[in-house]
């Protein structure tokens, strides 16, 4: 029988740094205070080293267990994943064919004692991302596939370049690849208002090299990043180990549901919280996706 007990979210985490368990200390507003900052500056910001070295190895180990239950399906996608034979001018950004090829765990397949799992439902943890992101509060999506999600690329595949749906993102690198598998992104590529469809076309293109910013991050980084209006995409992984990256899904508001056509592009199904929620989605923008 296995006896062994799961380290706290306290243990695991570098409280030092990141103090989750002290709200309103001082050391609390700073660490606040720098991601917003970051965020602010660049639409990104980076924890390092956010989970203690000391657990890394249980991320990779929980990673291997769950990587093989990933909805792999390779598709043809555009950026911003509306239908790529829809009726657009011919220069459209819509109208550049990627590839899709990489996977996701879906929520249900993440075993309830994961380390993830836990940090994902922490009050702590949230609270901090909360005051980090600038809202009173934030709360665990609905969505009994996408709330929280292990994204596997595997050695020569790759996670093309996107618009998050989500107006922020949180992920945790929970395996770094051996090469490659470098994050890319357009900081603030566009706006509520203005979707800058050249820009965005340029960087499609490979003409757009200098709106791109390179970043490497290794396992046991948080990442905070306003994916809704960044382009962004990872490169091929190289070499023979996969990059996992566990993606957090919360949202402003309580009861949010993925779309069904989303939800089936990305877990090949949908259950019936998504049947029922259909037509009922409230978007904050009018931006293509």
């Amino acid at each position: 029988m296995n006896t062994s007990v799961a380290p706290s979210i306290e243990q695991v985490v570098d409280t030092e740094r990141y103090p989750l368990f002290r709200p309103g200390s001082e050391a609390w507003h700073a660490a606040v205070a720098k991601v917003r900052a970051d965020l602010d500056r660049d639409g990104c910001s980076v924890l390092s080293d956010f989970v203690r070295p000391a657990h890394h190895d249980l991320l990779r180990r929980e990673g291997a267990s769950m990587a093989p239950r990933a909805h792999d399906d390779e598709e043809v996608v555009n950026a911003y994943n509306i239908p790529v034979d829809a009726d657009l001018p011919e220069d459209h950004p819509a109208r550049i064919r990627l590839h899709k090829r990489n996977a996701f765990v879906a929520y249900d397949h993440i075993p309830a004692d994961a380390l993830i799992r836990h940090l994902y439902t922490d009050e702590h943890f949230k609270r901090f991302l909360a005051a980090c992101v600038g809202l009173p509060e934030i709360h665990e999506l609905a969505d009994p596939l996408a709330a929280l999600v292990l994204n596997v690329v595997r050695p020569g595949m790759d996670h093309p370049w996107h618009f998050d749906t989500n107006e922020f993102a949180v992920s945790l690198l929970t395996q770094a690849p051996e090469s490659g598998g470098v994050f890319e992104y357009c900081p603030n590529i566009r706006s509520e208002t203005d979707e800058n469809f050249a820009d965005v076309r340029a960087v499609l293109t490979g003409k757009g090299r200098h709106l791109v910013r390179r970043l490497t991050l290794r396992t046991g980084d948080l990442q905070l990043f306003r994916g809704r209006f960044a382009l962004h995409r990872v490169t091929p992984v190289e070499g023979n180990t996969e990059r996992h990256t566990a993606i957090f899904a919360y949202s402003a508001r309580p009861g949010v549901v993925g779309s069904t056509a989303r939800t089936r592009q990305l877990f090949g199904r949908v259950t019936e919280a998504h049947l029922a929620a259909e037509g009922r989605t409230v978007r904050g923008d009018s931006l293509l996706d």
